[in-house]
This record gives C-alpha cells, sequence and structure tokens, in this order.
C-alpha cells in the first residue's frame, strides 16, 4: 500500500456537452486538481442513450446524455462514479444497460446500478495506485419503485436498476389535525383500495392504522407537532452496511454515497436523518460519506476521524435558461475537496478549493453558456470558503482558509 493517497470528490456532473475543448485556464486549473489526485470521484447524474436504446419515463425534468460525456469526465481527469441518483432511470432498464456498458468500456471505478438486485448491492472495489479502493453508492429518490433493481422471483424477471434506499417522507401533524383528516377521509369514503389505486404504479405504502393516514400519494403521521419526517427502510440500509463493510474488512477505503432529494425547505440545512446514515455507514466501516441532491454547497463534518459531505453541490450542471428555476448563484459554486489519506486509510488533511460553473463571470450569461468548472480566486474564493467554513464550524469543524484555498488538517 502507498504510504499517501490522495482522492478528490466533487460536486454532481449533469453534464450533455463535451467540454474538453474549452480553453479557459481557470478550467484548466481545475482538471490540474483533479489529475493530482491518484483517483477523483463524481456523480454522473444521468443516462446514457446508447445501444440499448429507451424511451423517456420523465416529463420535463427528462435527460440523456450521448456516450461522448463519459470520455469528457475522464479526459478531465475522473476515474470514479456514481451511478445512482434520480436521471440514472430516464431511459428505464435499456438506459440503464447502456450506461454500464459504456462506462465499463471505459472501465470506471463505479457503483450504483446494476443488472438486478444482487449485483447492485455488491460493493465494487478496485486497486488505484497501490490502494484498494471500493464505492457503495445508493439513491434514495423520490422515484417510483421500478427505478430499483429487482431479482427474477416467480414469474417476475430481473429488472436492471438502481441500488435504493427506501426512504419515505411522512407528514406530522398534531392530534387534532390527524383527527380531522380521519373524519374527512371517512366521509368521503376512501378506502384501502383507493389508496392502492391511488400509489400505482408502486404497492400501496404500509401505514400503522393507530397513527398513519395515507390519502392520495400523501401519508400523515400522528405527532405532537407538525413538520416533516422521513422514514429509512431498516432493510436496504442494513444491505448496504453490510456491503460496506465486507469491503472495509477487505482493506478498502470503501466510499460510501447517497443521492437524494429529502431536502429540507432551506437547502443549507442538513435533515438529521442524513447525519444518521452519514455517521452509520462510517460505523460500518467506510472511510468517508459524500452525498449530492440538495443543488448547493452544505457543510463538512467529521465523525470519528472520517469526513462527511453533506452535499457538494454541482461541479458540471448543463440545463436550460427556459423556465428554469436555477437561477441563484449558489447552484453554481462548490469546492473541489482533496483528501489525502495515509497508512490504514487514516484521514490526514482535506484541501478545499472554490469552482464557479462558468466563471465569475460567467453568472451573467444564459444558463446554457455556462459548461466548465472555473477555479475561483480572490474574492469569489474567499467568499464561498467564508460560507462553507461558517457552516461546518456549527457541525464543529475548523477550515482555515489562506490563499484562497481551504485547509483540514488532522
Amino acid at each position: 500500500m502507498n504510504d499517501r493517497f490522495k482522492l478528490a470528490v466533487t460536486g454532481q456532473s449533469l453534464i450533455k456537452h463535451d467540454i474538453r475543448d474549452i480553453p479557459d485556464p481557470a478550467f484548466r486549473e481545475v482538471q490540474r486538481l483533479l489529475r493530482q489526485a491518484d483517483l477523483s470521484f463524481t456523480n454522473f447524474e444521468g443516462t446514457i442513450l446508447g445501444s440499448h436504446g429507451g424511451w423517456p419515463l420523465k416529463g420535463s425534468f427528462f435527460g440523456c446524455s450521448d456516450p461522448i460525456v463519459l470520455d469528457t469526465l475522464r479526459a478531465i481527469g475522473f476515474g470514479a462514479l456514481s451511478l445512482s441518483n434520480n436521471h440514472a432511470f430516464d431511459l428505464g432498464p435499456s438506459g440503464v444497460l447502456s450506461t454500464l456498458e459504456e462506462v465499463e468500456r471505459r472501465d470506471f471505478l463505479h457503483a450504483g446500478l446494476g443488472r438486478d438486485h444482487s449485483e447492485v448491492s455488491r460493493a465494487t472495489t478496485g486497486s488505484i495506485g497501490g490502494r484498494r479502493v471500493a464505492i457503495v453508492a445508493m439513491d434514495g429518490g423520490p422515484g417510483p419503485d421500478f427505478m430499483y433493481a429487482a431479482n427474477a422471483d416467480g414469474n417476475r424477471p430481473g429488472r436492471p436498476g438502481v441500488n435504493r434506499l427506501g426512504l419515505t417522507q411522512r407528514i406530522e401533524v398534531d392530534e387534532a389535525a390527524f383527527e380531522q383528516l380521519a373524519a374527512i377521509r371517512d366521509r368521503v369514503g376512501y378506502t384501502a383500495i383507493d389508496l392502492a389505486n391511488d400509489s400505482q404504479p408502486d404497492d400501496r405504502p404500509h401505514l400503522d392504522p393507530e397513527t398513519e393516514i395515507g390519502i392520495a400519494r400523501a401519508v400523515f403521521s400522528r405527532s405532537e407537532r407538525f413538520g416533516r419526517s422521513v422514514r429509512i427502510d431498516e432493510d436496504d440500509l442494513a444491505r448496504n452496511l453490510a456491503s460496506i463493510t465486507a469491503a472495509s474488512a477487505d482493506g478498502s477505503l470503501v466510499i460510501a454515497y447517497l443521492h437524494h432529494h429529502h431536502w429540507a425547505s432551506d437547502w443549507y440545512q442538513v435533515p438529521d436523518w442524513v447525519g444518521g446514515v452519514a455517521k452509520r455507514c462510517i460505523d460500518a466501516g467506510a472511510a468517508m460519506f459524500v452525498s449530492h441532491g440538495a443543488p448547493v454547497l452544505q457543510p463538512i463534518e467529521v465523525y470519528r476521524g472520517r469526513p462527511i459531505f453533506y452535499s457538494l453541490g454541482n461541479f458540471i450542471f448543463h440545463v436550460r435558461s427556459e423556465k428554469s428555476t436555477w437561477t441563484a448563484p449558489e447552484v453554481w459554486e462548490s469546492v473541489i475537496g482533496l483528501c489525502s489519506f495515509g497508512e490504514d486509510n487514516r484521514l490526514l488533511e482535506i484541501t478545499l478549493h472554490p469552482v464557479i460553473i462558468g466563471g465569475e463571470h460567467g453568472l451573467a450569461d444564459r444558463l446554457e453558456q455556462r459548461l466548465a468548472p472555473h477555479l475561483a480566486t480572490r474574492e469569489s474564493a474567499e467568499r464561498i470558503l467564508r460560507r462553507f467554513s461558517e457552516q461546518s464550524a456549527r457541525l464543529g469543524v475548523d477550515v482555515g482558509v489562506s490563499d484562497g484555498v481551504g485547509v483540514i488538517r488532522f
């Protein structure tokens, strides 16, 4: 094993175009950072339209890419990908097969998609620079049941799909509101059969009749307060934790990854349940936890000497201006985290390099023109790192800032 191993992690890459030929020096600096690492990791936020074809399974948020974008990610420095996210099934099982085929053809270390449930549940392991590295990548949705991988069973064939961490939202209401909802349900004659019909194509939710009410796709939970909560499928979590433990026991540096859209109303706030999942992954043996979904940079926490990147926001974000809601500057800003590990996969240092998609001046352009991440400098770098440092300090992490770079030492 090498004495020192450097792993770069970035925001998610929703990539539609080949950006290799963009000559801007600030983009070249980003590539230099990625290539400086022994391994660079991102989430490929999409699905490939390839030899297996496929059909759109979404409305206005549908997206697919040509295989050339994978060549782009390879060329700019990435060697590892998560494939588990809400766009991975946009072309259905056919898109999953095409994505796996093209990713494997380019020899990426990858996880999060599989040809069936058994395949998608295993950690993917490779040897990079003399170090064993493994990825367990999960998606928490929300998404329909049919996007997740399944084994053949009886008369049902197996299904290619995403590795699931089952998460279901509950709307919490107080006692009086709960009784009112129960009365409304009974007055309109809403039955279990109606709930089953409204839940299609998914199975109807499992409800506690004393504390939960399901109407259409909403589940209301009896509580002492009003709010929202997330219920975690413990079987799914246990299955993924077992994969982490097995890979860690084999000596691998394990990246535990989660993509989800169960955000807090304030995108900068980290829901409590995410921290719980992250820490259980680390307890199981993960060397780090990385998450995407919320389209902004969220804080870092250090637990048992291991980093938790709650959301690294966006790294490449190819979207259209028409009817877009992604106009806030924070959506286009993030950091590259360069994590240095020593013997026994012990974390030694993290350096944080701020980036702006399209560059600082590109924020005035149409969204279609913001194609590549640029290394941020001067005031922009200080501003991004200051916000990140202040948020992380609330979780007990001291991020030093010097010359436009953040540093965490252990």
